[in-house]
């Protein structure tokens, strides 16, 4: 860990930083309930492909520092839903990220605890911006190629990973007849915020 100030690259052509300190992977096998095509899921589980890499300069996790990153996202569908990250809330609630887009295309499926909901588009040279108090859920519409993108976020923000994994996020990102396309989430039916 640098205790100088310090500079890395993000090669545009990759999008992947010259260094890091950890490197971890998400299997399918990460995503237990997520996906709503549960059979889809299932037929894939075999093969337990990886949806995504995350690639970190690790920092002290304390107020004041800023944890950065990569992360890459691979091209592919379960059912017709497109690969995903997790999604989380943070820990601080009252805490936001940054996310600078370098390679792909996706959408950012956002919401909040009041039951707000949004989901932007993320192409390269985009900034989103994730408010205070909204979860997160970066997605690859992409067939064929990586999303790629820089995070930034409060060293003490945390992660709160389960919230979301008990019924998904409220809206889902599908293929329909070859285009993205945002619905409803089944599991969210009848459900009030």
């Amino acid at each position: 860990m640098q205790n100088q100030p310090f500079t890395f690259e993000l090669p545009f052509d990759s999008g992947l930083p010259t260094t890091w300190d950890t490197h971890t992977t998400r299997r399918l096998s990460s995503m237990k309930g997520q996906y709503a095509d549960h059979a889809a899921y299932a037929a894939l589980l075999p093969d337990d492909p990886i949806l995504y890499e995350v690639y970190e300069i690790k920092r002290p996790e304390i107020e004041g520092e800023l944890l950065q990153g990569v992360t890459v996202i691979h091209p592919g569908k379960v059912g017709d839903e497109y690969f995903m990250t997790k999604g989380h809330f943070h820990k601080v609630l009252e805490t936001g990220e940054v996310y600078l887009c370098l390679r792909g295309e996706g959408m950012m499926v956002l919401e909040n605890p009041e039951g707000d909901s949004s989901v932007l588009p993320f192409r390269p040279g985009q900034v989103l911006y994730v408010l205070p108090r909204w979860a997160h859920r970066s997605v690859n519409v992409s067939t064929s190629e990586d999303l790629v993108f820089f995070f930034a976020y409060p060293g003490n923000a945390g992660h709160d990973y389960g919230t979301i994994e008990q019924q998904g996020f409220r809206k889902l990102v599908v293929e329909d007849d070859g285009t993205p396309q945002i619905i409803d989430n089944p599991r969210w039916q009848g459900q009030k915020p």
